[in-house]
Protein backbone atom coordinates (compact mmCIF):
# COMPACT_ATOMS: atom_id res chain seq x y z
CA UNK A 1 0.00 0.00 0.00
CA UNK A 2 1.40 3.63 -0.97
CA UNK A 3 0.12 6.78 0.08
CA UNK A 4 -0.68 9.14 -2.70
CA UNK A 5 -1.98 13.01 -2.47
CA UNK A 6 -4.58 14.34 -5.34
CA UNK A 7 -4.64 18.12 -5.08
CA UNK A 8 -7.76 19.38 -6.91
CA UNK A 9 -10.57 17.41 -6.46
CA UNK A 10 -12.94 18.29 -9.82
CA UNK A 11 -13.55 15.49 -12.23
CA UNK A 12 -10.40 14.38 -13.02
CA UNK A 13 -9.04 14.76 -9.55
CA UNK A 14 -12.05 13.09 -8.01
CA UNK A 15 -11.97 10.34 -10.05
CA UNK A 16 -8.03 9.58 -9.51
CA UNK A 17 -8.60 9.46 -6.09
CA UNK A 18 -11.24 7.68 -6.00
CA UNK A 19 -9.30 4.99 -8.53
CA UNK A 20 -6.32 5.18 -6.07
CA UNK A 21 -8.42 3.95 -3.11
CA UNK A 22 -10.50 1.42 -4.86
CA UNK A 23 -6.63 -0.01 -5.20
CA UNK A 24 -6.14 -0.02 -1.39
CA UNK A 25 -3.99 3.01 -1.00
CA UNK A 26 -3.89 5.62 1.65
CA UNK A 27 -5.53 8.99 -0.58
CA UNK A 28 -5.39 12.68 0.62
CA UNK A 29 -7.75 14.48 -1.65
CA UNK A 30 -7.47 18.52 -1.39
CA UNK A 31 -9.26 21.27 -2.72
CA UNK A 32 -10.06 24.93 -1.91
CA UNK A 33 -13.72 24.09 -2.64
CA UNK A 34 -16.14 22.80 0.23
CA UNK A 35 -18.10 20.72 -1.50
CA UNK A 36 -15.83 18.78 -3.68
CA UNK A 37 -13.82 17.53 -0.16
CA UNK A 38 -17.72 16.94 1.26
CA UNK A 39 -18.28 14.89 -1.59
CA UNK A 40 -15.15 12.48 -0.88
CA UNK A 41 -14.56 12.71 2.63
CA UNK A 42 -16.31 9.21 3.13
CA UNK A 43 -14.50 7.61 0.43
CA UNK A 44 -10.84 8.85 0.61
CA UNK A 45 -8.44 8.17 3.48
CA UNK A 46 -8.24 11.66 4.16
CA UNK A 47 -10.29 14.56 2.76
CA UNK A 48 -9.33 18.65 3.24
CA UNK A 49 -10.42 22.02 2.36
CA UNK A 50 -7.04 23.93 1.95
CA UNK A 51 -4.74 26.18 -0.08
CA UNK A 52 -2.50 24.24 -2.20
CA UNK A 53 -0.68 27.48 -3.28
CA UNK A 54 0.24 28.01 0.23
CA UNK A 55 3.34 25.90 1.28
CA UNK A 56 3.11 26.12 5.01
CA UNK A 57 -0.51 24.13 4.39
CA UNK A 58 1.00 21.67 2.61
CA UNK A 59 3.91 21.04 4.95
CA UNK A 60 1.62 20.43 8.20
CA UNK A 61 -0.26 18.09 5.69
CA UNK A 62 3.01 16.34 5.55
CA UNK A 63 2.20 16.14 1.77
CA UNK A 64 6.62 15.33 0.97
CA UNK A 65 5.71 11.84 2.99
CA UNK A 66 3.56 10.93 0.49
CA UNK A 67 4.99 8.52 -2.24
CA UNK A 68 3.38 10.81 -5.53
CA UNK A 69 1.17 13.38 -5.84
CA UNK A 70 -1.00 14.08 -8.69
CA UNK A 71 -1.81 18.24 -9.27
CA UNK A 72 -5.47 18.14 -10.85
CA UNK A 73 -6.19 22.00 -10.46
CA UNK A 74 -8.42 22.83 -13.58
CA UNK A 75 -8.82 26.02 -14.82
CA UNK A 76 -5.76 28.41 -12.48
CA UNK A 77 -3.22 27.82 -14.07
CA UNK A 78 -1.15 30.27 -11.96
CA UNK A 79 -2.25 28.28 -8.76
CA UNK A 80 -1.54 24.93 -9.84
CA UNK A 81 2.55 26.11 -11.10
CA UNK A 82 2.62 27.83 -7.51
CA UNK A 83 1.27 24.05 -6.03
CA UNK A 84 4.33 22.75 -7.87
CA UNK A 85 6.50 24.78 -6.66
CA UNK A 86 5.72 24.60 -3.31
CA UNK A 87 5.86 20.82 -3.80
CA UNK A 88 9.30 21.20 -5.44
CA UNK A 89 10.60 23.17 -1.93
CA UNK A 90 9.32 20.84 -0.17
CA UNK A 91 11.65 17.90 -1.52
CA UNK A 92 8.63 16.20 -2.98
CA UNK A 93 10.39 13.81 -6.34
CA UNK A 94 7.60 12.41 -7.89
CA UNK A 95 4.88 15.19 -9.06
CA UNK A 96 2.02 14.53 -11.98
CA UNK A 97 0.44 17.75 -12.76
CA UNK A 98 -2.28 17.94 -15.42
CA UNK A 99 -1.69 20.57 -17.83
CA UNK A 100 -4.65 22.73 -18.91
CA UNK A 101 -2.61 24.60 -22.01
CA UNK A 102 0.60 24.26 -24.25
CA UNK A 103 1.69 27.52 -22.10
CA UNK A 104 1.21 25.54 -19.21
CA UNK A 105 2.91 22.36 -20.10
CA UNK A 106 5.80 24.39 -21.57
CA UNK A 107 6.13 25.67 -18.54
CA UNK A 108 5.72 22.92 -16.60
CA UNK A 109 8.41 20.76 -18.38
CA UNK A 110 10.79 23.23 -17.28
CA UNK A 111 10.00 22.44 -13.96
CA UNK A 112 11.54 18.61 -14.87
CA UNK A 113 7.54 17.51 -13.66
CA UNK A 114 7.44 13.38 -13.92
CA UNK A 115 4.60 13.48 -16.01
CA UNK A 116 2.30 15.48 -17.79
CA UNK A 117 -1.30 14.80 -18.34
CA UNK A 118 -3.69 16.23 -20.81
CA UNK A 119 -6.85 14.48 -19.67
CA UNK A 120 -8.90 16.16 -22.63
CA UNK A 121 -6.48 15.45 -25.19
CA UNK A 122 -6.08 12.01 -24.02
CA UNK A 123 -9.66 10.90 -24.01
CA UNK A 124 -9.94 12.44 -27.43
CA UNK A 125 -6.86 10.49 -29.24
CA UNK A 126 -8.76 7.57 -27.36
CA UNK A 127 -12.22 8.14 -28.82
CA UNK A 128 -10.50 8.57 -32.47
CA UNK A 129 -9.37 5.59 -32.52
CA UNK A 130 -11.94 3.54 -31.05
CA UNK A 131 -13.40 4.94 -34.05
CA UNK A 132 -11.00 4.23 -36.64
CA UNK A 133 -10.10 0.82 -35.39
CA UNK A 134 -13.24 -0.32 -33.49
CA UNK A 135 -12.04 -4.04 -33.16
CA UNK A 136 -9.43 -2.62 -30.89
CA UNK A 137 -10.74 -2.71 -27.63
CA UNK A 138 -7.80 -1.13 -25.22
CA UNK A 139 -4.78 -0.21 -26.59
CA UNK A 140 -1.17 1.63 -25.72
CA UNK A 141 1.42 3.90 -27.16
CA UNK A 142 4.73 2.97 -26.64
CA UNK A 143 5.96 5.82 -28.71
CA UNK A 144 4.37 7.83 -31.87
CA UNK A 145 3.26 4.75 -34.01
CA UNK A 146 4.55 1.65 -31.83
CA UNK A 147 1.52 -0.09 -30.01
CA UNK A 148 0.58 -2.74 -28.25
CA UNK A 149 -3.26 -3.34 -28.69
CA UNK A 150 -5.96 -5.72 -27.12
CA UNK A 151 -8.30 -7.69 -29.51
CA UNK A 152 -11.41 -9.92 -28.94
CA UNK A 153 -12.04 -11.86 -31.64
CA UNK A 154 -15.54 -11.67 -33.34
CA UNK A 155 -18.13 -14.32 -34.25
CA UNK A 156 -16.76 -14.29 -37.96
CA UNK A 157 -13.03 -15.43 -37.35
CA UNK A 158 -14.89 -18.40 -35.01
CA UNK A 159 -12.47 -21.18 -36.75
CA UNK A 160 -10.35 -19.30 -38.85
CA UNK A 161 -6.27 -19.98 -38.23
CA UNK A 162 -4.42 -17.60 -36.41
CA UNK A 163 -0.96 -18.04 -38.20
CA UNK A 164 -2.87 -17.25 -41.71
CA UNK A 165 -4.14 -14.00 -40.18
CA UNK A 166 -0.93 -13.22 -39.05
CA UNK A 167 0.80 -13.67 -42.16
CA UNK A 168 -0.85 -10.46 -43.09
CA UNK A 169 1.37 -8.61 -41.35
CA UNK A 170 4.40 -10.80 -40.08
CA UNK A 171 6.02 -7.88 -38.12
CA UNK A 172 3.89 -7.70 -35.77
CA UNK A 173 4.26 -10.02 -32.80
CA UNK A 174 1.44 -12.18 -30.94
CA UNK A 175 2.48 -11.46 -27.21
CA UNK A 176 -0.20 -13.72 -25.75
CA UNK A 177 -3.83 -15.31 -26.71
CA UNK A 178 -6.28 -15.30 -23.89
CA UNK A 179 -9.34 -18.31 -23.78
CA UNK A 180 -11.22 -17.97 -20.94
CA UNK A 181 -9.38 -18.19 -18.06
CA UNK A 182 -6.15 -20.31 -20.25
CA UNK A 183 -2.97 -17.91 -20.82
CA UNK A 184 -1.07 -19.00 -24.21
CA UNK A 185 1.89 -17.11 -24.86
CA UNK A 186 2.85 -19.51 -28.10
CA UNK A 187 0.27 -21.39 -30.27
CA UNK A 188 0.92 -23.78 -33.37
CA UNK A 189 0.48 -23.18 -36.50
CA UNK A 190 -2.80 -24.55 -37.18
CA UNK A 191 -4.01 -23.16 -33.88
CA UNK A 192 -7.61 -21.86 -34.94
CA UNK A 193 -9.47 -19.06 -33.23
CA UNK A 194 -12.39 -19.50 -31.64
CA UNK A 195 -14.96 -16.34 -30.38
CA UNK A 196 -14.00 -13.85 -27.52
CA UNK A 197 -10.62 -14.96 -27.89
CA UNK A 198 -8.53 -12.05 -26.73
CA UNK A 199 -5.44 -11.68 -28.70
CA UNK A 200 -2.70 -9.07 -27.48
CA UNK A 201 -0.50 -8.07 -30.33
CA UNK A 202 2.57 -5.68 -30.44
CA UNK A 203 3.89 -3.72 -33.84
CA UNK A 204 4.12 -0.74 -35.46
CA UNK A 205 1.07 1.11 -36.68
CA UNK A 206 1.52 0.95 -40.40
CA UNK A 207 1.71 -2.95 -39.94
CA UNK A 208 -1.16 -3.48 -37.31
CA UNK A 209 -3.17 -1.56 -39.98
CA UNK A 210 -2.49 -4.25 -42.28
CA UNK A 211 -4.62 -6.57 -39.86
CA UNK A 212 -7.21 -3.70 -39.10
CA UNK A 213 -9.46 -5.74 -42.20
CA UNK A 214 -9.31 -8.88 -40.86
CA UNK A 215 -10.56 -8.44 -37.87
CA UNK A 216 -13.54 -6.16 -38.54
Amino acid sequence: MAQFAVIGLGSFGATVAQELTKLNHDVIGIDTVKKNVENLANVLTHAVIADATDEHVLDELNIQNCDAVVVAIGEDIEASILCVLNLKNLGMDKIWVKAKTKAHHTILSHLNINKIIHPEEDMGVRVAQALNYPMVSRYMSLDDDHYIIKIEIPEKLNGINLYGIMQQAPQVKTLLLKRQQQILFETEDSFTLQTHDILILEGHLPQLKKLSNCFI
